[in-house]
């Protein structure tokens, strides 16, 4: 079993930054990806970014490409989401996810909060 648990989200003004930290524990870490998703209020959870561990390939969406950095530790444990230029419609609930394989996510944590004012 791994948890993951997210921080750094919060409130922050239209073109902000924020970073989120998501540390992993339990099992032996050794995931093939690591992904940050969010959900907004009645809306389907979207895809934001993913990292392969191995080689630390990223590909992000159209929506955040360019604006949305993920990144790695390895002697941490933990898997970074730096988050610029932000906009009101990144507001939503971020969560981090573990795949063991390149197909699925298998463990995922509870979220933070992250809210864009206008």
């Amino acid at each position: 079993q791994v948890q993951l648990i997210e921080s750094g989200g919060g409130l922050v003004q239209a073109g902000g930054s924020l970073r989120l930290s998501c540390a992993a524990s339990g099992r032996t870490f050794s995931p093939y990806l690591m992904g940050w998703f969010r959900q907004a209020p009645g809306k389907e959870r979207k895809f934001v970014a993913r990292i392969t561990w191995s080689d630390g390939s990223t590909y992000y969406p159209d929506s955040v490409k360019g604006r949305f950095t993920i990144s790695k530790d390895n002697a941490k444990s933990t898997v970074y989401l730096q988050m610029n230029s932000l906009k009101p419609e990144d507001t939503a609930v971020y969560s981090c996810a573990y795949g063991l394989t390149p197909y699925t996510y298998d463990y995922w944590g509870q979220g933070t909060q992250v809210t864009v004012s206008a």
